[in-house]
């Protein structure tokens, strides 16, 4: 237990008095420390919370200069004053001033009586504080030993339950995506919105580092769990005291081994599941009903699927496979549950490729992930539900790495699906960000995949002669909405507000003015895509200079 100063009046081998009637708060501090000083001013000698004992050798009689002396040595962090009294001192009782001052401070005054040396004083302080210190390691290794011996058991919980017991602290763990895996009795359940934030922002780190706040009076921490990769997070809810503290790290540790099991003791469920997505891609023409019916056995119940591809690059390097087929791993998280962990490898080895996959495999609910070897270096294939928001999965799990996303089909096409993906490798290693297959999308990939500066000045010596003109904008925003409606005077009339002899007199004049013809399909297509290249730049154009696609596709 702390020493108060309580503690020390209490002891009758030092006869220690208080020189005014203390308020029991005051008597409530902790001491934390001895010392002596007979500095007129001894504040900034000071680290907060001592016993600064004096013999008042200096000290002033001035009732003003006595406030001052009380002020450093408050402002200086003295739990208490302790004035030493005794034949051959300066004093026999503390002066009235010292008093005055101290009380309307609010610090509090002691006397050491006559007989009773400093050293005295400052061992009693010092044995208190070791004694203090054994306590707590004797509660941390109980503590710590009730831990392992749970660890020895199934489960999270009842690791979470000894530590919630033996400290006080409420515990709960989350795998990287927020799900609750388990949680001692005394745990929320479901965590405030402050905690989510935490959570969140740890996640993002993997197992860079903690995160706490305080919300509603509580304090909240939250601690990645996980060897060499995040595979949960430790959410406390709780001050922990010193002991309990020092306990973190025994706590963190034995719930990363513990998850880390969970991956081996799955190793069987994730080979199922792997080769149940090979068998699907390998039959050329499955019938939909059993292609359905495979998906379905493996938790995908989704309509609609799509297939992703991820290049095993940027952050996580490149990856090995073995065999024809490659290392795959399949998901088998299943929120709200313990178990179910995946793994990104079949054979039990590490790989970066393998445990990315298992990082996707977690965040895609009844979808199905392996690795596959591939030039120049490993892929990740996946089948995910239509649903599934996947550039959200692929911007945690996989940053910075080229990744295509095939469109949405039938379960029975999406080898076809994952075919579209494996193409937008390439477009995606040039945009820097995943490239997604859509319907009427030949445009974009042509125009994301050229330089921005040689596309601009195809389309201004297209344009060019538009921009000269005194109503240039409006020709070139004519011609373009009589494109895009596909010549349709009626269409383009009522899309800009305006009668279709209007539209044909602006038509003829942009034609004269750059010297082509609509009716000539190499004019015709120029035109087309030098309107499109400024209609990309005008919806909006992301990092490096990329348009981003226009709305409604």
């Amino acid at each position: 237990m702390p020493l108060h100063l309580s503690d020390l009046l209490a002891r009758p081998d030092l006869r220690l008095s208080a020189a005014y009637d203390v308020p029991p708060p005051l008597l409530a501090r902790t001491i934390e420390a001895a010392t002596v000083s007979d500095l007129p001013a001894p504040g900034k000698w000071l680290q907060g919370g001592e016993l600064l004992m004096t013999i008042g050798l200096l000290l002033p009689e001035d009732p003003a200069a006595c406030r001052a002396y009380v002020r450093d040595v408050a402002e200086g962090g003295a739990a208490c004053l302790a004035l030493g009294l005794g034949q051959g001192l300066p004093y026999q009782e503390a002066p009235e001033p010292l008093t005055a001052a101290a009380e309307e401070a609010g610090l509090p005054l002691l006397t050491v009586p006559d007989g009773v040396p400093f050293i005295a004083v400052t061992k009693a302080v010092f044995e208190a504080r070791a004694e203090e210190q054994r306590e707590r390691l004797q509660r941390a290794f109980a503590t710590q030993r009730r831990l392992t011996a749970a660890a020895t058991g199934d489960g999270l919980r009842p690791m979470l339950a000894e530590w919630t017991a033996a400290t006080g602290v409420g515990a709960a763990v989350f795998d990287p995506l927020g799900r609750l895996l388990a949680a001692a009795e005394r745990a929320q359940r479901t965590p405030p919105a402050a905690a989510r934030d935490l959570i969140e922002r740890v996640a993002a780190r993997g197992l860079r580092g903690s995160a706490s706040s305080t919300a509603a009076g509580q304090q909240l921490e939250v601690q990645p769990l996980g060897a060499r990769r995040l595979r949960g997070l430790l959410l406390l809810s709780g001050r922990p005291d010193d002991a309990a503290r020092s306990v973190v790290p025994g706590l963190v540790s034995l719930l990363s081994l513990e998850l880390e099991r969970r991956h081996l003791r799955d190793e069987p469920e994730r080979r199922r599941r792997s080769a149940l997505l090979s068998e699907l891609l390998a039959e050329e023409d499955p019938a939909p009903g059993r292609a359905r019916d495979m998906l379905r056995s493996a938790g995908l119940t989704a309509e609609r699927v799509r297939g992703v591809v991820v290049a095993a690059e940027g952050d996580a390097g490149a990856g090995g496979a073995d065999g024809a087929g490659g290392r795959t791993a399949g998901a088998g998280a299943a929120e709200g549950t313990a178990d179910g962990t995946a793994d990104g490898t079949a054979d039990g080895t590490d790989g970066p490729a393998q445990e990315m996959a298992a990082d996707l495999a977690l965040a895609m609910p009844g979808g199905l992930v392996r690795v596959v070897d591939g030039a120049p270096g490993a892929v990740i294939e996946a089948v995910v539900g239509e649903d599934l928001d996947i550039r959200d999965v692929l911007a945690r799990f996989a940053p910075r790495c080229p990744a295509g996303i095939g469109p949405a089909t039938a379960p029975e096409a999406v080898r076809v699906s994952l075919r579209q993906a494996t193409g937008l490798l390439a477009v995606s290693r040039s945009s820097g960000e995943p490239a997604e297959a859509r319907q009427s999308q030949a445009s974009r990939l042509l125009l994301d995949l050229g330089d921005r500066r040689t596309l601009q000045g195809y389309a201004d010596t297209v344009l060019g002669p538009l921009d000269l003109a005194d109503n240039g904008e409006e020709l070139t925003a004519t011609l373009a909405a009589w494109l895009e409606t596909g010549g349709a005077w009626d269409a383009t009339s009522r899309r800009l507000g305006v009668h279709r002899h209007t539209v044909r007199n602006r038509l003829d004049k942009a034609m004269d003015l750059t010297g082509r013809r609509l009716d000539d399909p190499d004019d015709r297509f120029d035109l087309w895509l030098a309107t499109r290249i400024r209609r990309g730049d005008a919806s909006a154009t992301g990092a490096g200079g990329r348009p981003t696609p226009p709305p409604g596709r």
